[in-house]
Order: structure tokens, then C-alpha cells, then sequence
């Protein structure tokens, strides 16, 4: 049986299933996703981020986030605006780049739901651990490509999967919260899709540029 893919609206094929959970994968993207009846609900979902330990302070946090935060302070200056999109209950990213002198705004539909800062436009996007989670990647992705100035820079960090993963005992898929998962092939997909002019992927850190 085919299932449609939520990013590029295509075929997909069974990837791996278990007694709880489908995965399909996309043929033409890559993308993996669960099947959408095992997605959980809102409340459940709010519930399994209250669960994590995101103190802004600690710095083992502030080192998980460094690829983007130290990425974003080479490129921009305190000049710039950017958007924490996806900041959960500990914005980190936030915390950390305000500390420099950065003027950024965290935005969360759970925790920090101000729909009003995506009427606005930034120069470049912070999403540390979000996109995995997005039920319907192909609406998100195209609002973050809109929020973004000319010249700007999404920065977002996922565990990419690919075939030397194995995805039986793979810990990634196991967060109830993770609903789609992304290969190279996939964010090549995007930045062709969305009209980004570059892509760069290092390691978990994944850079579109327009």
C-alpha cells in the first residue's frame, strides 16, 4: 500500500514496522515518517517536552546548541534579527545569543505562542531539535523560508539518518515525538523546493541560505 509523503506530497513505500508504529519512506525525497495514527496528540505531545530538562543555564545545554549559536554569531552581528523557532520551555539559543548582545525572539506554539513574530520577517532562523517534530514539514518549511530576508539563514540541527544507521535500534526513532526523520536526500529536496540557494550539513547541523 502507498502512502502519500507530508513534505513532497509522493509516494511512499513500508520502511520498517512495528506492533505500535509504521515508518514509510519517501521515494522521491527520502523522508521517512510515521504513519499518522501513532503521531501522538497535542497534549500528549506538550506533556513529553515538559518532561525534558532545558535549563538555559546549564552549559552542557548551551554546548548541544553551539553549532547554531556559534555559527549564527560568525555570520551576523548584533545588528540582525532572528527568530528562535521552536524554543520549547528552555530557549536556550535565545538565552545564549541575547547574552552576546544578539537581538533574537523565541517562538514556540506550546511555550512561547506569540503568532504575531511570524507576521515579521528575520535574517536568519534558529530551529535546534524542532524540525523532527513537524507533522506537516512541507507547511513549515515554506513559512520559515518566507520568514526569512533576502541574503538570511536558517540553521537547524535533527540526526539525519542514513543506511549505515540501524534503524531497528535507532534511539531517535523511538521519541514518540518524532515524526519525520531526514536523509541528505531529503534537505537537497528542500533547498530545491523552497528556492535556497545553498545547503550545507555538517555533521547535525543542516544551513540553508537563500
Amino acid at each position: 500500500m502507498q502512502h502519500q509523503c507530508p513534505l513532497c506530497n509522493n509516494n511512499a513505500k513500508l520502511f520498517y514496522k512495528t506492533e505500535n508504529r509504521i515508518h514509510y519512506q519517501c521515494n522521491t525525497c527520502f523522508g521517512i515518517f510515521a504513519n499518522a495514527n501513532s503521531r501522538p496528540s497535542q497534549n500528549v505531545e506538550k506533556k513529553h517536552y515538559q518532561q525534558h530538562n532545558n535549563d538555559i543555564d546549564d552549559k552542557g545545554y548551551q554546548k548541544f546548541v553551539s553549532p547554531i549559536t556559534n555559527s549564527v554569531r560568525r555570520d551576523f552581528t548584533a545588528n540582525h534579527k532572528g527568530l528562535d523557532f521552536g524554543a520549547g520551555t528552555g530557549p536556550v539559543i535565545s538565552k545564549v545569543l541575547t547574552d552576546h548582545g544578539f537581538s533574537i525572539a523565541p517562538y514556540d506554539p506550546y511555550f512561547h505562542n506569540y503568532p504575531e513574530l511570524l507576521e515579521e520577517q528575520y535574517d536568519y532562523i534558529a530551529s535546534c531539535e524542532v524540525i523532527e517534530h513537524f507533522f506537516d514539514p512541507r507547511k513549515e518549511f515554506t513559512l520559515l523560508r518566507k520568514l526569512l530576508t533576502p541574503r538570511g539563514k536558517l540553521y537547524c540541527m535533527t540526526h539525519l539518518y542514513d543506511e549505515n544507521i540501524d534503524f531497528e535500534n535507532w534511539y531517535y526513532k523511538n521519541d514518540p515525538t518524532h515524526v519525520f526523520i531526514y536523509q541528505k536526500q531529503t534537505f537537497e529536496w528542500i533547498r530545491k523546493e523552497f528556492g535556497f540557494s545553498d545547503l550545507q550539513i555538517d555533521d547535525r547541523l543542516i544551513v540553508f541560505s537563500i
